[in-house]
């Protein structure tokens, strides 16, 4: 009897240990089925947006250089690629015709004065004869009308010499503007037609400009930021502009736009536009290729969040969000531009929600998750942190 006793109680306690065994390992494999995946908080900086551009560098002032008097080249004064200051004489074209013409053009005006004179002393006598009534009024007015025809001589001797003078001085081509000269097309010895052979090309090296075509959308959002500032009027100087070279790493090189076109072109949906850099140390010139970020003025708190926590469902951005009971939540989302990883998240996302960085393919909304907590993107910086916050895309 207490043999069978103790079985029955061995039995009993057999069942109870594989029932919690079994419980156990229930448990084990519903918690292995969830799936693992990273989350971090979205973060809130303060970022100054910007859109990148390509463009080139161009000359605030070129000029092509051409003679104002016909003639030959006596000498060329200048080394091609040399760099000149306005005022400088580049070429010179054989005076000797022009310094005759100006000698010419004094002379006559000599003759001019000598027969005003003559004619101012005929009036004088003619004048004292008319009071003393010796000469009759006709007389007296045919002494007397060489001398405004005297007084045309010499303004018209004087308008000679003035242009044979100045004909001389343009014998002497000098620099309209400092800058670097480009090659001399003539050299000594040929003939050159005024205003018609090219004699070289200037361009002015400081300050430059850097030109670029920018889209509708950057036009427009620009345009919105500007009408929202003070006084809602658009001054292009507000924008800052940073510029890289094509051997540059970043963008070291600081100006403002300067100009907007008055009009996109409808062919392509551009808007010409054009920034302002100083150019001390001759690091630019004309033609160069410049990599361009066009910065928004102003500062804005942002959501950002790692790129690779976008998800995309046809047309539509949006990212998993794990709330409570781990559970996943769609959101959807409009974005903006990214920096170093981290995409700004204009709407459809609060600050300090936990979103799914990585396992964003093994999740659906409303299943639930095994979350593993990691830090949104990889800076630290935090508070007033100054970020720029860039398009993906380059225009």
């Amino acid at each position: 009897m207490r043999h069978s006793y103790l079985l029955l109680a061995a039995a009993a306690v057999s069942a109870l240990l594989v029932s919690a065994c079994a419980r156990n390992v229930g448990a084990q494999q519903q918690a292995a089925a969830l799936p693992q995946v990273t989350v971090a908080p979205a973060v809130s900086r303060k970022v100054t947006e910007f859109d990148e551009f390509t463009g080139r560098f161009e000359a605030v002032e070129r000029v092509e250089v051409r003679p104002r008097v016909s003639g030959y080249i006596s000498s060329v004064n200048f080394r091609d690629g040399d760099e000149v200051r306005k005022g400088d004489v580049l070429f010179v074209i054989d005076p000797r015709p022009y310094v005759a013409e100006r000698d010419k053009a004094r002379a006559q005006l000599a003759q001019a004065r000598s027969q005003l004179a003559l004619a101012k002393s005929e009036r004088e006598r003619a004048t004292k004869l008319l009071g003393q009534h010796a000469i009759s009024q006709e007389e007296f007015d045919t002494r007397t009308a060489g001398n405004e025809q005297a007084q045309a001589s010499v303004d018209a001797a004087k308008a000679a010499l003035d242009s044979a003078e100045l004909d001389l001085g343009f014998t002497r081509v000098a620099a309209p503007i400092a800058g670097r000269i480009g090659r001399a097309l003539v050299t000594s010895g040929n003939y050159v037609a005024s205003g018609v052979t090219p004699l070289t090309t200037l361009v002015s090296l400081d300050p430059i400009y850097v030109t670029f075509d920018g889209d509708e959308q950057a036009y427009l959002r620009y345009s919105k930021l500007a009408r929202a500032t003070a006084h809602g009027s658009h001054e292009p100087g507000g924008n800052p502009v940073v510029v890289g070279l094509a051997n540059e790493n970043g963008y070291p090189h600081q100006g403002a736009l300067v100009f907007l076109d008055n009009a996109l072109d409808p062919a392509t949906g551009t808007i010409h536009s054009r920034a302002l850099l100083e150019n001390h140390e001759r690091l630019f010139t004309p033609g160069l290729f410049a990599r361009i970020r066009l910065l928004d003025s102003a500062q804005h708190d942002a959501v950002l969040v790692n790129d690779s926590a976008i998800g995309t469902d046809q047309t539509v951005r949006y990212v998993l969000v794990v709330g409570a009971g781990n559970k996943v939540a769609y959101r959807p989302v409009q974005l903006g531009p990214v920096v170093d990883g981290l995409r700004v998240v204009q709407s459809g996302l609060a600050a300090g929600e936990s979103v799914v960085v990585n396992g964003l393919q093994r999740v659906r909304p409303g299943a639930q998750v095994q979350p593993h907590q990691t830090a949104m993107g990889e800076h630290g910086d935090t508070g007033d942190a100054r970020l720029l916050a860039g398009n993906s895309a380059t225009h």
